[in-house]
């Protein structure tokens, strides 16, 4: 078990990065956050097994129709026993 922090750059906001990012974590049964932050990037707290972690990873950097990820800088941190899913902070 694994958890990272994530700071995403790029167009990231007003596109529904959100509900990508959620969705996503979904499929790779990871728990964790995600958030827009005021200068215009997103940064997310992902918690998981290691080979679903890079699979979502990957995923988020390539986007889809209208995120585009120019950047990603990640921090390992501490494992949060008592999360239980992957949720969008407002």
């Amino acid at each position: 078990m694994e958890r990272y922090l994530v700071k995403v750059c790029g167009r990231v906001q007003g596109v529904g990065f959100r509900y990508f990012a959620e969705y996503t974590a979904a499929s790779y049964d990871l728990t964790g956050y995600v958030e827009n932050c005021d200068d215009g990037t997103v940064r997310m707290e992902i918690q998981g097994q290691e080979p679903g972690i890079n699979d979502f990873l990957a995923k988020i950097r390539k986007g889809n129709t209208f995120v585009r990820v120019d950047d990603m800088v990640t921090k390992k941190l501490d494992i949060d026993p008592n999360e239980r899913r992957f949720r969008i902070k407002y």
